[in-house]
């Protein structure tokens, strides 16, 4: 009897699965999952991405369902094992998923920002750090481990000028995220971070720091970087209805303003995987990858 009574308990679990499996199935056909790295709070990211979100249902005629993650690994995984069908990533992060997933990532768009992105050391202006050789003996701090403006980038610039942070700072901090990167400075939990240009700017315009207190003392030269991504298994008509829409937006159409304004962009223009393969190098001469 106790024998039925599993068998029945596991029947009917199994049974509740596979509906469940089969709504889940349903949904994804018509709600569009998008996710981002987390560069920023969860609720500046819900806030950055929301209209966006909202200009895409009408475009695409489908729900489209904004979810933030924890981290940047998170973001990379979702998209590989596709549990999101399109997420923004940094350079770096396109890279990782693209790898992780055998090539089949495609990039659909980037800011027209993002062909000559930059990063930014900053540090308190009493601090007497005003080149990188001064952030020797230092405590420094990085974004995420896995950020192309916040980590991959701003150490490849390091080592380029024999600067190897493992031996040469008194200790590196990984933040997290930007916005965590300047608090840790202007806190003096460290003395100097490497942030994403576009975070900073927006948060001097914002007057969410003084720069009489903590400035840019080091500005890298330009690279590749963010872009929106989808996995090569979705269907090639909504690819293109997604890139149709994202290169759609326009700066003279208010409602496109806010949206780009939102997103640090002036425009989106197409991109390709081989935009980032200097990324790539980059990363494996950092021993990143």
């Amino acid at each position: 009897m106790m024998h039925a009574l599993l068998s029945k308990i596991l029947s009917t679990a199994c049974l509740g699965f596979l509906a469940l499996s089969a709504m889940t199935h349903a949904s994804a056909q018509t709600t569009l999952r998008v996710t981002t790295i987390p560069e920023e709070a969860a609720t500046e990211q819900v806030r950055k991405f929301t209209p966006l979100a909202t200009y895409l249902e009408k475009q695409l005629g489908m729900k489209v369902q904004f979810t933030p993650v924890t981290d940047y690994p998170a973001a990379v995984e979702s998209l590989v094992n596709k549990k999101v069908d399109v997420v923004w990533f940094g350079g770096f992060t396109f890279v990782q998923a693209s790898i992780r997933s055998g090539g089949k990532i495609v990039p659909l768009a980037q800011r027209e920002e993002d062909t000559k992105f930059q990063s930014v050391f900053i540090a308190k202006t009493n601090s007497g750090i005003k080149t990188l050789a001064d952030m020797k003996g230092k405590q420094v701090s990085f974004g995420s481990q896995s950020s192309t403006s916040g980590h991959l980038m701003p150490r490849s610039f390091l080592l380029q000028v024999n600067i190897d942070p493992e031996k040469d700072f008194k200790r590196i901090a990984y933040s997290g995220a930007h916005d965590a990167t300047i608090a840790s400075v202007v806190s003096g939990k460290v003395d100097a971070a490497a942030l994403d240009i576009t975070v900073w700017r927006k948060f001097v315009a914002e007057n969410k720091v003084n720069t009489q207190d903590v400035n840019v003392f080091f500005t890298t030269a330009p690279y590749y970087n963010y872009n929106w991504s989808v996995h090569a298994d979705m269907p090639a008509d909504l690819r293109e209805k997604i890139k149709t829409a994202l290169l759609a937006l326009n700066p003279a159409n208010p409602e496109h303003a806010e949206i780009l304004k939102l997103n640090r962009s002036t425009r989106y223009i197409s991109t390709t995987p081989e935009n980032y393969k200097g990324l790539e190098s980059a990363a494996r001469s950092a021993g990143l990858l």
